[in-house]
């Protein structure tokens, strides 16, 4: 399987993680836009347990990256690059977190509720039915793209759909990962990771998405001595298809990257 996605030229400082998990190629478009400028990677992480795909990026960072790297990890990839920078300190200059969900679950408590409560009556029961069956043993993968299109939905401010969607969705690592991570939070281990990251941490969040800004901001800002949290007005949970905002995304986040 293919785990490495090059763009532009050397060198190639900057790595891209996408969220999920398990929603491979998300990325992307991100990749494409920001490789007029900079050399960047894009990883596609394929094992199955938290370890396994902190493991798996540093091999995919020493493998190719011109170190220390700069990651922008996007949702689930925003962990995943917080926990990677708290193992392994010297490989990471910066870190950037797109859409981040809360790190302490005492903010997380209304999230699906957000989310039901912006979609229509139809599609709020779909959802539902399909939560069910992500939870149970009888889901696919198709199953868990349609979810995440209703919930693309709910957390979009100004929806600007693409032609063709780089999604490879897996549901046996969204399953298997997000257990783990989720208990990660729980135990407040996510969190604690803070204390032994030594790079500046970014994070860009937009104003209208689901997932509660105050559960990046407040937690990080007491954590870490390196914190700023960019907030984009009329954007929802993926910037770059925001018709509104996506290229205010693009220019700040080209600003934390020169």
């Amino acid at each position: 399987m293919e785990t490495i996605r090059k763009y532009g030229k050397q060198p190639f400082q900057i790595g891209l993680l996408h969220g999920g998990p398990g929603a491979s190629g998300e990325m992307k478009p991100i990749a494409e836009n920001l490789s007029c400028d900079f050399g960047i990677l894009e990883f596609l992480q394929s094992e199955k347990s938290v370890n396994g795909q902190i493991e798996e990026l540093h091999n995919q960072l020493t493998s190719c990256a011109d170190l220390p790297a700069i990651l922008i990890g996007y949702s689930w990839g925003a962990w995943l690059g917080f926990l990677f920078a708290s193992r392994y300190q010297d490989l990471v200059k910066k870190l950037i977190i797109i859409s981040s969900g809360a790190f302490e679950s005492k903010y997380n408590n209304d999230l699906m509720s957000i989310r039901l409560s912006r979609l229509n009556p139809q599609d709020r029961k779909e959802a539902e039915r399909l939560i069910s069956d992500i939870n149970s043993d009888g889901s696919d993968n198709e199953i868990l793209k349609r979810f995440g299109k209703l919930m693309t939905i709910a957390d979009s401010y100004d929806y600007l759909s693409a032609d063709n969607d780089p999604v490879d969705l897996d549901l046996t690592i969204y399953q298997s990962v997000w257990a783990e991570a989720s208990r990660l939070r729980e135990t407040n281990e996510l969190i604690n990771c803070a204390d032994k990251i030594k790079c500046p941490v970014v994070a860009i969040h937009g104003n209208y998405d689901s997932h509660p800004i105050d559960g990046v901001e407040k937690p990080l800002s007491e954590k870490l001595g390196d914190f700023k949290m960019i907030q984009i007005e009329n954007c929802g949970h993926i910037p770059w298809r925001e018709r509104v905002a996506k290229d205010t995304f693009f220019e700040i986040l080209r600003n934390e990257l020169y």
